[in-house]
């Protein structure tokens, strides 16, 4: 078998915003360090995403110290926020099928959201110690996620994006899936099937394919949505009304670093 090893790590601090690119991460239960901890919400309290609002694509996100600081690719306009937020006025959240309780700790960081895309809303962070449980039919021991759609993790291999390149008449770049880890080596899809493994020293467990949707037809570099890479999945991902590009994972060993480099070994 081909040697494995981790090429890329990548965080989404705020849900559905760019994504950033780290050389090494740490591994919590809920998913890295930093991951998906903040989401925008509307008036209702429901998660927004670029789904409904491609526009979401158009800020660039960085990191330096505790800071994040997010840049509109529009007017140039920037907020800097702590990476975490302890404190905040508790608002009742839900997203997908979730009922949750997120912290908005400045409604001046919310009003320049609200600027910027031009719609009410509030950004809002969850704790890490404030509770949202993986869909127990998938697995046993009450296992938690942050703000994901669904799992803490999110692993593709880059030979399976390869493939599907070869049969995209514009190749789409992995950023349209949006994984925390991209796997060198091995076979296109094979990520399909893997139980446990580890990454370095650290063991995870695959635990479902991923459902993909429209998200992915969001450009990242500008906004515009088109058919692809969705309609090519379809031809030949497609299971019943579901198509599946990437495997959803839980780390069964945590609180260590992974690091680019890693070599990935199948248990």
């Amino acid at each position: 078998m081909a040697e494995r090893t981790l090429s890329e790590i990548w965080i989404y601090p705020i849900k559905s915003f760019g994504g950033i690119r780290l050389k090494q991460a740490r591994v919590l239960p809920k998913g890295l360090e930093h991951d998906r901890r903040w989401m925008l919400i509307d008036e209702a309290g429901r998660f927004i995403t670029q789904r409904e609002h491609p526009a979401m694509a158009l800020f660039q996100l960085t990191m330096q110290g505790n800071q994040l600081t997010i840049t509109s690719r529009r007017n140039s306009a920037q907020l800097s926020i702590p990476l975490s937020a302890p404190t905040g006025q508790a608002h009742p959240c839900v997203v997908w099928d979730d009922a949750i309780t997120a912290l908005e700790p400045s409604t001046t960081w919310s009003s320049w959201f609200s600027n910027q895309l031009g719609f009410t809303c509030r950004l809002v962070f969850f704790p890490e110690e404030n509770g949202r449980a993986v869909d127990p039919k998938y697995v046993a021991n009450n296992e938690q996620v942050s703000l994901a759609d669904g799992y803490p993790y999110l692993l593709i291999g880059q030979s399976s994006l390869d493939d599907l390149n070869s049969r995209l008449k514009t190749p789409v770049e992995m950023q349209r899936f949006r994984p925390n880890f991209v796997v060198a080596g091995g076979v296109p899809y094979e990520e399909d099937t893997w139980k446990e493994f580890e990454i370095g020293t650290l063991r995870f467990k695959g635990i479902k394919r991923c459902a993909r949707c429209v998200l992915t037809t969001v450009n990242p570099a500008t906004a515009e949505k088109g058919p692809e890479p969705l309609f090519t999945l379809s031809r030949y991902r497609k299971e019943g009304n579901k198509i599946f590009f990437g495997q959803n994972v839980i780390a069964l060993r945590d609180n260590q670093f992974v690091r680019e480099g890693d070599e990935i070994t199948l248990l």
